[in-house]
């Protein structure tokens, strides 16, 4: 064989393993990464049920089988905690839309710590509003990388439930519209998004993440308005009550 035959061979071998790289890195690696962060957020969850009053019953939800939709109940204003430092957990996210066992840990900043992480993946963007305060709860991930925390973000729908869980309970917002703007709109994180002389008097949920697919080149920007709190005694919202029950 000729010298250009072998060094050919050599270029065609070189561009499989490359290939081969590039899958493992943004499939593989992706998926394996996804579920040990689901793990991870699950034993958080666990975590928080641990330490809940055992002896307060859990209000009733309604049963599968039910017609009737359960009573309103008024918990009251949302408790609101403080922001911890860098790196340290936040809260819970669980968005049914996105899988029936989808639940990540959403932890305090942005930089590679928090979203490259193989038990987070989630980043709170510091400066902007806890959940439940009146403002943006604002919040990144990655689409295609590291998890993917927010792969299905392009497939939510108009009032689909976005359940944020803390220690101290359940904030559940719900999915109101996409934004698709550049990497440099920070305008997105205001208190009122896009607004930034707004004064706020409501409580949002701002979810943002790099499009499209394997590029960086634009942000999806997916809202919530904030709909409803329960205190943990209470037990967690009926539209993920079987995904923490699942969880043991």
């Amino acid at each position: 064989m000729s010298v250009l035959g072998v060094g050919g061979e050599i270029l065609v071998t070189a561009g499989v393993l490359v290939l081969l790289f590039i899958g493992w890195q943004l499939w593989w690696n992706d998926w394996i990464l996804a579920g040990t962060q689901t793990s991870a957020a699950q034993e958080q969850s666990r975590e928080w049920h641990d330490v809940r009053d055992p002896a307060v019953p859990p209000s009733p939800q309604a049963s599968p089988d039910s017609t009737a939709a359960p009573a309103p109940q008024d918990f009251g204003a949302p408790v609101v905690a403080e922001a911890p430092g860098d790196g340290e957990v936040v809260a819970n996210l669980y968005v049914p839309r996105f899988g029936e066992s989808y639940v990540r840990t959403v932890a305090e900043g942005t930089g590679t710590n928090v979203l490259n992480s193989t038990r987070l993946g989630i980043g709170h963007y510091p400066g902007t509003q806890m959940p439940g305060e009146v403002g943006n709860f604002a919040i990144a991930a990655h689409r295609s990388a590291y998890g993917g925390g927010m792969h299905l973000i392009n497939e939510l729908r108009l009032g689909d439930p976005i359940v944020v869980e803390t220690a101290d309970g359940w904030y559940t917002y719900k999915f109101t519209n996409l934004e698709y703007v550049l990497p440099s709109a920070v305008s997105v994180l205001n208190q009122v998004p896009q607004a930034p002389d707004a004064i706020p008097g409501d409580r949002i949920i701002t979810l943002t993440s790099c499009n499209p697919l394997y590029s960086t080149s634009e942000r999806i920007i997916a809202y919530g308005v904030f709909d409803s709190w329960r205190p943990s005694s209470a037990g967690p919202p009926a539209e993920i009550a079987a995904a923490v029950a699942a969880e043991g």
